[in-house]
């Protein structure tokens, strides 16, 4: 004990040395609490600075405190989306884009390159513009522009190889961005509620940031601290809720029944106008109306913008949790999206097949034609150095480049889907808080707690939109190289445009929830989308011919022959062996089943260690109850045992008769109960007042001697005094 106290002092004296001397030790003392007080003050600093620097991050916190977690966790994975849209457009601009603009052929040079003749008229007209024809039709936006030489420039650059790449490598790398965050996000688990217990008071004696110094930063504290306690109240609701489990039961089949109606009769409408717009592609486009040229954009996001109101009224027989009628909600929206997306796609593959049909016409009658140019020339002019055709780029005869076409309608449909979000935004939200606002006055009713009433912000349909916004440009992307710029720029605009609707046009939802701790929710409907919009493009780079008289891949039979092209005439013999071993279905077939071997036994580990550590949680709360059991029941107990030691004889718990050690106290009572044979707790050790005193001869002056007569039960029983 005294060696402990010893320590203790010595590490005080050496820790306030300083403070405690005179001269230069005091002076460096103070020195060096100067310096760790600015250091503290500067990690303080660098920290905020750090914080400052995360784009929309104090909007994003403004909107927690009077929103919720639910409407921020949108917010953050729209900035999430607008940063890994940033990479996905550094890739496309800077190995596509720059090096065609750079090292490529100019405008007018070629075929493929120029507008023909028969649109330049009209080719920088409004209406044509807006529909992604004329010039933006044969500019670097779309596939038709790109050069198909295997080298361009002087640095001898692979733009058809670069391309593939490119359109290939954006899903890889999407794929490994979206599982790295599944992993990183999965640590913090949960599903949105609490684990602890004492939920409130921890809420109430512990959320308070003291070193708030901002009268505007200390209201949104003050904000999020309310919103907290509504979602904690919430959820302690939900969880007490009793219910009539048949009527609920029936209840929810009934709404997923119309809701499936809903889908189907969504998809069938999709189906329909595609074919009707196919029919007026064939007539004349000058006979047409604005609505008929515009009818699948228009039919799309009328059915974005009537289906999930319509699929959340039905969601209301249900009575699910909040949290998990979001998910549901989600469900829903992402198959209506997805069926929609996929509707469309069937359909217009049906369009690239009647433009392959036609375009293969106008290559024979193209090939035909030059060779009767060449027989023609060779017999009249008795040579055979023939030049080429004299004709102009804008004069040549071209076929459909169904790939321009399918790029031309994802990036109408990605305009068309802005266009309606703005002007959702606009008119239901921002229009609808002005009328509410101030016509309050002058109505009949009370508009803000009856109809209208201000709108609550739409989360499970915002998600979606961006998912199904992503779709498109991953889809797209690949016909549309421009598609990913645009959409940068339609992120960009949406986080300032939605922060400052939600801050100025909506409420708070009635039932405030918590978000899950983790966005893996949404990381898993956006990896499904990533592998939904790979099929398209796999499937038009392995089985579909490319143009022949536009984009990088025109002359080949698929346009995966150009990684072939490069093993063969730039890279080693042994390397073309390497490749054409690693693609034999012998190897492949082996290396698949190997994988799918690996994915079950690390799925079967991992449930493993999920029940290990439900049961080590169950454990320590067993430990935590028995630890407050027992030490609530303490005093109770010790109060019982008191009262037995009580009924016991005074002889049985007296010790025997002990000499007074040296240097006792002079009051002469010896140790009348023994610590062995004590039922009740032992009193707290007293104050040492005195010095110790001398050993004595036995060495032990800690207690008399052990005797025969030592403990119960042996022996001969101590004599009374």
């Amino acid at each position: 004990m005294f060696f402990c106290w010893l320590t203790e002092c010595q590490a005080f004296v050496e820790e306030f040395e300083g403070a405690l001397g005179k001269g230069k030790g005091r002076k460096l003392y103070a020195y060096k609490v100067m310096m760790a007080k600015k250091m503290i003050k500067f990690n303080r600093d660098f920290d905020n600075f750090k914080t400052a620097c995360i784009p929309w991050e104090r909007k994003i916190k403004e909107v927690e405190s009077h929103f919720g977690s639910s409407v921020a966790s949108y917010f953050i994975f729209l900035r999430w989306m607008y940063g890994l849209n940033l990479v996905l457009f550094a890739f496309m601009f800077g190995l596509v884009v720059l090096p065609e603009v750079m090292m490529g052929l100019p405008y007018g040079s070629i075929p493929r390159k120029t507008v023909p003749r028969a649109e330049q008229d009209r080719a920088m007209d409004i209406s044509v513009l807006l529909d992604f024809g004329g010039y933006c039709k044969y500019s670097i936006l779309f596939y038709g522009f790109y050069n198909d030489e295997r080298t361009i420039g002087v640095l001898q650059f692979r733009l058809p190889l670069s391309y593939l790449l490119v359109g290939v490598g954006i899903f890889g790398y999407s794929l490994m961005v979206v599982i790295r965050t599944m992993a990183r996000n999965s640590d913090e688990g949960g599903d949105g509620g609490d684990d602890g217990q004492f939920t409130f008071a921890f809420k109430m004696f512990t959320s308070w940031d003291y070193l708030i110094g901002n009268p505007e930063t200390a209201d949104n504290k003050y904000a999020s601290i309310t919103t907290s306690f509504k979602e904690s109240i919430v959820d302690e609701q939900e969880n007490q809720k009793d219910e009539n489990i048949h009527l609920r039961r029936f209840l929810r089949v009934l709404a997923n029944f119309l809701i499936l109606c809903s889908l189907g009769g969504s998809g069938f409408l999709i189906y329909f106008v595609v074919k009707r717009s196919q029919e007026f592609a064939n007539l004349d486009q000058d006979d047409l109306s604005w609505f008929e040229k515009n009818e699948v954009e228009f039919v799309m996001s009328l059915l974005g913008l009537v289906c999930p109101p319509l699929f959340e009224t039905i969601a209301e027989l249900e009575e699910y949790h909040p949290r998990i009628a979001l998910k549901w909600q989600l469900g829903r929206i992402f198959a209506l999206f997805l069926g929609n997306l996929y509707t469309f796609l069937f359909a217009l593959f049906d369009e690239v097949n009647a433009k392959l049909e036609k375009e293969k016409s106008i290559r024979n009658a193209t090939i035909w034609g030059l060779n009767e140019y060449y027989s023609n020339y060779s017999s009249y002019h008795n040579t055979t150095d023939i030049p080429p055709p004299d004709i102009h780029p804008a004069d040549v005869i071209r076929g459909p480049c169904w790939e321009t076409a399918v790029g031309i309608e994802f990036v109408k449909l990605t305009v068309s889907d802005i266009q309606v979000t703005y002007m959702t935004i606009l008119i239901g939200d921002f229009l609808r808080a002005m009328i509410v606002r101030f016509l309050n006055y002058c109505w009949c009713w009370d508009l803000e707690a009856g109809f209208p009433s201000y709108g609550e912000f739409d989360i499970s349909g915002n998600v979606l939109g961006l998912i199904f916004n992503q779709g498109m440009i991953w889809m797209g992307a690949f016909y549309a190289p421009g598609l990913v710029g645009l959409n940068v720029l339609r992120l960009l605009t949406s986080m300032y445009y939605q922060c400052w609707a939600v801050m100025s046009c909506n409420v708070p939802h009635e039932r405030v929830f918590k978000a899950s701790k983790s966005n893996n929710f949404y990381m898993g409907l956006l990896l499904l989308v990533l592998f939904l919009s790979l099929l398209p493009v796999v499937y038009t780079i392995m089985t579909l011919p490319p143009s022949f008289d536009c984009g990088p891949f025109s002359g080949r039979e698929q346009m995966y022959n150009v990684v072939m092209e490069t093993i063969e005439n730039d890279l080693p013999a042994f390397i073309g062996n390497i490749f054409t071993y690693a693609t034999n279905p012998g190897l492949i077939l082996p290396a698949v089943l190997l994988m799918v071997l690996a994915i079950y036994y690390l799925n079967a580990t991992s449930k493993n260690y999920q029940n290990a550590n439900l049961e080590l949680k169950k454990k320590m709360q067993m430990a935590r109850d028995e630890e407050k059991n027992r030490r609530n029941n303490k005093e109770n107990t010790n109060q019982v045992m008191q009262d037995l030691e009580d009924l016991l004889p005074n002889r049985s718990l007296k010790s025997p008769k002990v000499a007074k050690r040296p240097g006792a106290a002079a009051n002469g009572k010896g140790i009348n109960i023994q610590k062995d044979v004590s039922l009740a707790a032992p009193n707290p050790k007293a104050a040492v007042t005195h010095p110790p005193g001398p050993r004595g001869p036995s060495g032990n002056a800690r207690g008399p001697p052990p005797g025969p007569a030592r403990g119960r039960g042996r022996g001969t029983p101590p004599s009374r005094r």
